[in-house]
Formats: structure tokens, C-alpha cells, sequence
């Protein structure tokens, strides 16, 4: 009975010593697309009154632990019986991901009628302001799933061929640090000017300084996160097309591979605003005839 149970802990120990040297490699392997999900989502996180910055960052950090509870376990059995599916998966996430990032590049270049519009109206009301948050709260949950997705797919790949139970523990542990990494560090930089607030009314000169300098940085970091966040959407997206579409890869190997990544992403992204803009012309065309 005894040697039953040193047996079983020691298939314990072995099996929680190999979850933890996959989990490195794996942790590894997703370091990119987590800091690419960092900007990304710092930036849509951003832009709300001070009052509302943590209630709306708890909303979507809610929505992306409820996005990992859905993708994992379709992972793991899309992992065991259509793995030839989870390309095509990635791909797709790729493509929207590579077309949010160009259509911001658009509204930038080219604004939008509505954009210039939204300047000389009044204030918006209590309802119209909850009503935007909502909505760029559920836009950050749908980029949060798109990332969360590749993710979840590149962790995984790293454990093909390890036990399942080894595959379970080590993909949801990169799950749970991706979100509670990326928004916690999230939600510093969104408390930026609060914590230099709270440091302007400490006595030492160096308190004060950081403070000062916290609250300068604030509007700075908030402007570099919407640029930072583009790239990273195309970045990521151009990653996955290199690595999973051969020609592509052929083609942009003699490349630095972020420029070659860059380069797949904005032009998987600009034909995927072309594809949108043209259905929605004859959607639009359809709909007034």
C-alpha cells in the first residue's frame, strides 16, 4: 500500500516537472503575441473617464476569461480529433486581425465623413456614453478572442505529442497569464495619472518628480498605444501568414522577419478591407434599390 502511494506521487512529481519545462518553452513561444495582445488591448482599453477606466477593464477582463473557458476545451478537442482544422482557424483570426489593423490605417489616412461630424455635436448624454463604452467594451472582448485563439493554438503546439493531461495543464496555465499579465499590466498604465497624483502629494523630491513625470507620460502613452496596437494587430497576422502559408513564406523569407511578418499583415489586411468595403457597397446599393 505504502509503495502505491510513493508511486503515485513520484508519477506526480515527474508529470508536474514536465508541465513545468513545457510551460517555459511554451511561455517562450507566445512571448510575441503577448506582447502584441499587451498593446492592443491596452489600447482599446484606453480613451475612458478617469471614473470609469477599472469598471470598464474589469468588464473586459470578465469577457476574456469567459473567452478562455470557451476556446480551451474546443482546443483540446480540436487538438485530439481535427488538427488539420486549427490552421485554418488561425487564418482566419489572422485575416481579421490583419483587417482591423488596416481599416484603422484608412480612418487615419482617409477620415470618414460621421469622424468629422462627431467633432461639433453636444455632449453626449449619460445613456449615449454608456452605449459607446458597451461598444468598445464588447470590441475589445472580439479582438481579445482572436488573440486569445492564436495564442491558445501556438502554446498548444508546443506540447503536441505530451500526454493530455500535460497538454491541459501547461496551455491553461499560458491562459490564465496571459490574461491576468496582459490587463494587469494594463491596468497600470491606465492608472498612470492617479498613481503620479497620489506621488505629487508625498514629501521627497523624487516622489514628486516621478509624479510629475507619470502624469506628463500619461497623454504620450495613450497616443503611442493606438500605433503600437495597430502594429501589433499586423504584426501578429502577418506571423501567422508567413508561417502558415508556404508561398508567403517563400516569398518574404529573404526578409528580417518582422518586416516580412509587416508586410503580409498589411497587405492580408488591405485586401481584406477591399473584400469588406466592396460587399458593403453592394449590400449598401442593395438594400436603398
Amino acid at each position: 500500500m505504502a509503495s502505491g502511494i510513493f508511486a503515485l506521487l513520484d508519477d506526480i512529481a515527474a508529470l508536474m516537472d514536465d508541465v513545468v519545462v513545457m510551460s517555459k518553452i511554451a511561455t517562450k513561444k507566445t512571448a510575441g503575441i503577448l506582447g502584441d495582445d499587451l498593446a492592443v488591448n491596452a489600447e482599446k482599453a484606453s480613451g475612458f473617464v478617469s471614473s470609469r477606466e477599472i469598471p470598464v477593464l474589469w468588464a473586459i477582463t470578465k469577457g476574456s476569461f469567459l473567452n478562455k473557458l470557451i476556446i480551451l476545451p474546443l482546443a483540446f478537442l480540436l487538438s485530439y480529433f481535427l488538427p488539420s482544422l486549427i490552421t485554418v482557424i488561425l487564418l482566419l483570426g489572422a485575416i481579421y486581425l490583419a483587417y482591423e489593423g488596416a481599416e484603422k490605417i484608412y480612418e487615419y489616412v482617409i477620415p470618414h465623413e460621421h469622424a468629422v461630424e462627431k467633432i461639433n455635436t453636444a455632449p453626449l448624454s449619460d445613456a449615449e456614453i454608456l452605449a459607446l463604452e458597451k461598444g468598445k467594451i464588447k470590441s475589445a472582448i472580439v479582438t481579445d478572442f482572436i488573440l486569445s485563439v492564436e495564442i491558445v493554438i501556438i502554446a498548444l503546439g508546443t506540447v503536441l505529442g505530451k500526454p493530455t493531461i500535460t497538454q491541459i495543464l501547461v496551455v491553461t496555465f499560458i491562459a490564465i497569464i496571459a490574461t491576468v499579465g496582459v490587463y494587469g499590466i494594463v491596468a497600470l498604465i491606465v492608472r498612470m495619472d492617479d498613481m503620479g497624483v497620489l506621488l505629487m502629494t508625498k514629501k521627497s523630491k523624487i516622489s514628486k518628480l516621478t509624479g510629475n513625470f507619470l502624469i506628463q507620460a500619461l497623454p504620450i502613452v495613450i497616443k503611442s498605444l493606438a500605433v503600437i496596437g495597430t502594429l501589433a494587430l499586423l504584426l501578429v497576422a502577418g506571423g501567422i501568414f508567413v508561417h502558415s502559408i508556404e508561398p508567403v513564406h517563400h516569398l518574404l523569407q529573404s526578409l528580417p522577419s518582422i518586416v516580412g511578418e509587416f508586410i503580409a499583415g498589411l497587405v492580408g489586411g488591405i485586401l481584406a478591407l477591399l473584400v469588406v468595403n466592396v460587399f458593403k457597397k453592394l449590400f449598401g446599393k442593395a438594400k436603398t434599390s
